[in-house]
């Protein structure tokens, strides 16, 4: 049985954020984010962590929706 490995990624300036998690570790991703942003030694901001957990919530909004989408939707 294979899972599936949602992949995040912010990449600027030359520095490269990689977030690979399933859809079982979202609060863990999000906690990572933070955690993230409160170290003075990295160069990633609360902006960034924003924009990115707004990013996984919405991936996952969107694997609910189609989830329960039983027709394909042509309108």
């Amino acid at each position: 049985m294979s899972r599936a490995v949602n992949v995040l990624a912010l990449v600027r300036d030359g520095q490269r954020y990689i977030f690979l998690y399933d859809d079982s570790s979202v609060q863990r991703v999000l906690s990572q984010l933070a955690e993230f942003a409160i170290d003075p030694e990295l160069d990633f901001t609360w902006h960034d962590a924003a924009t990115l957990s707004q990013r996984v919530r919405n991936l996952q909004g969107e694997e609910v929706d189609s989830e329960t989408e039983d027709f394909p939707s042509f309108f």
